[in-house]
């Protein structure tokens, strides 16, 4: 399933990129071959003299813990300092880059997409938190937690997919609490209140293919509008964040019923299940028969 997330295993990153890359995981090109994947700073750091030029992942989301050292982030056009017990928060698509203190250490945690989906389906509100990039202070707790996961994801013990979700969720939750503690006061009540309306409308329509003019008419706002704030408060486009919900429902039925491709899509209310691929395809990374294929495939392994 993680697979849809691209590549993993690339290390031929550059110092200093012309353009931003995309890449997956600092640079790797191979599949991410689990529930999520953890490492320390400094294993991959070390490798480019504790600097990581600008680069985005298009598909992972990640959380790094600095326990010592420091350093600077920078986080789509900010620059913030980085000390010991900083939570750096990092969305998919958000343009970031690094530079430790020889020596720092701490943990990152990385999480696809599709698991990102599965966890915070019925929780908007966490996914509100976590979709716009901080900085943020963590406490013993997050770093206990953090050090459980490192071991976990370590080791092949029974039931570790399932442990590895259910911390994963929770280093998740207790993440959207520290930025809404840390949330500037000034935060737009307005955009938000429009989101969640938005979310509300997008829960009852979406299997009625509804445009973005379409649920922007519904909330008395321009199409412009609407999208600028779901690129505010949620981190993506109105069309995107549509295309998203269908996708996700797509998965469950590709993952827990025997419908055929075109039975689902025809249950989703596409005409054309080649239409329907393409859509899935664009948002998931690879094309619905793969992503099953790939369930099927972590199934038989037990995982």
């Amino acid at each position: 399933m993680a697979e849809c997330a691209q590549y993993l295993y690339d290390s031929n990153m550059p110092a200093r990129p012309e353009t931003v890359r995309s890449y997956s995981l600092y640079g790797e090109a191979g599949h991410l071959p689990d529930v999520m994947h953890c490492e320390t700073i400094a294993e991959r750091s070390v490798l480019h003299d504790w600097e990581l030029a600008p680069h985005r992942h298009d598909r992972l989301h990640q959380l790094l813990l600095m326990r010592s050292g420091g350093g600077m982030a920078r986080l789509d056009h900010d620059e913030l300092a980085l000390a010991p017990a900083s939570l750096v928060n990092v969305p998919i698509g958000t343009v970031h880059a690094f530079a430790f203190e020889p020596g720092t250490q701490g943990w990152v945690i990385t999480l696809a997409d599709v698991v990102l989906d599965e966890l915070l389906a019925r929780d908007p509100e966490v996914r509100r938190a976590l979709a716009r990039p901080w900085v943020g202070q963590a406490d013993a707790a997050v770093d206990e937690l953090m050090s459980r996961l490192a071991q976990e994801y370590a080791l092949p013990s029974p039931a570790r997919a399932l442990v590895l979700r259910g911390l994963g969720a929770t280093l998740l939750g207790w993440a959207a609490r520290l930025a809404a503690r840390d949330a500037p006061a000034a935060e737009n009540l307005a955009e938000s209140r429009l989101l969640r309306r938005f979310e509300s409308l997008l829960e009852t329509h979406f299997g009625d293919h509804w445009r973005v003019a379409d649920y922007a008419r519904e909330l008395a706002v321009t199409p412009t509008h609407l999208s600028r704030v779901t690129r505010s408060v949620a981190g993506g486009s109105a069309s995107r964040l549509i295309d998203a919900r269908v996708v996700r429902e797509a998965r469950r039925h590709l993952a827990f019923t025997n419908l055929s491709i075109t039975s689902i899509a025809y249950t989703l209310g596409f005409a054309d299940p080649a239409l329907f691929s393409r859509v899935f395809a664009r948002v998931a990374g690879c094309s619905p028969r793969q992503f099953r294929r790939q369930l099927e495939a972590r199934t038989a392994a037990g995982a």
